[in-house]
């Protein structure tokens, strides 16, 4: 899996989950799937349906982003990504909130600049009426091996 390929998500390596018997896990985990899949996409509708309310993310480069901005981003193309490759993925619930941490690898252009490298992601979901969604989201850059 070497994640170069234009528009494809790729999953791999350790994965892990604890909890409360895997339901809550798989229907996280689903969702992510489905998250990458829209974000590769460049389709802000599920963004739209699945970000809380109350929705913020902190970036790579340390900027607070908050759901109507991440929406307008992805629908202006400022944020546009052509490749994910996801591992080393956890997901751990605790109640009605689900912690999915990664190690993934991507490929994307955000404000016009070309971005690449290993990025560790924490997302929090939180069930909220019956229906999972992302109440935050971190992202930060690790440094390349030295050589």
């Amino acid at each position: 899996m070497n994640g170069r390929t234009s528009g494809r998500v790729e999953t791999g390596g350790k994965q892990t989950a604890k909890g409360s018997g895997g339901t809550a896990e798989k229907q996280v985990e689903a969702l992510h799937a489905q998250l990458m899949e829209a974000t590769l996409k460049h389709d802000p509708g599920f963004l739209e349906k699945y970000l809380a309310d109350d929705y913020v993310a902190i970036r790579n480069d340390g900027k607070l982003t908050t759901k109507v901005q991440e929406i307008e981003n992805y629908k202006s193309g400022v944020t546009k990504y052509e490749s994910i490759e996801i591992r080393e993925v956890t997901v751990r619930i605790h109640g009605k909130t689900a912690i999915y941490n990664s190690l993934n690898s991507i490929k994307a252009t955000i404000n016009g600049k070309p971005f690449g490298g290993d990025v560790r992601n924490t997302r929090v979901w939180v069930k909220q009426n019956g229906n999972w969604k992302i109440v935050a989201f971190q992202a930060t850059q690790v440094a390349p091996a030295s050589e």
